[in-house]
């Protein structure tokens, strides 16, 4: 069964990060990224739920944008105008139709990581 789920961490403040807004994309064979979800992290700076399921998986490209500029404007942290990361955007394949997808995202206001995790 084919899943897709995220992990967030904010290495500024070394915690989780939480009410992160993910969108989820997923490329239309005429290869523009439509909407197919979003959703929000919860304070283990993960998604309450699978972000796709066996029953909504369609392979192909996904692409998550993290909206991370939000979240530290949320969390009270001053930086310059305008942010330097704004949103980061992770696109990837997901054809393996047995295959678990874990996409952790590290990220302070200047930088980040990510990763095909397990």
């Amino acid at each position: 069964m084919p899943s897709l789920s995220t992990h967030v961490l904010d290495l500024h403040h070394g915690t989780p990060a939480q009410n992160v807004k993910i969108e989820v994309f997923f490329q239309s064979e005429n290869e523009a990224m439509e909407l197919f979800k979003t959703v929000i992290t919860n304070s283990d700076g993960r998604c309450d739920e699978q972000i796709v399921t066996n029953e909504d998986w369609r392979q192909g490209t996904y692409e998550l944008v993290f909206h991370v500029a939000d979240y530290y404007q949320a969390k009270g942290l001053t930086l310059p105008t305008p942010n330097f990361l704004t949103t980061v955007p992770v696109r990837f394949s997901m054809t393996e139709t047995g295959g678990h997808y874990h996409v952790p995202l590290l990220v302070t206001p200047w930088g980040y990581q990510v990763y095909r995790g397990s």
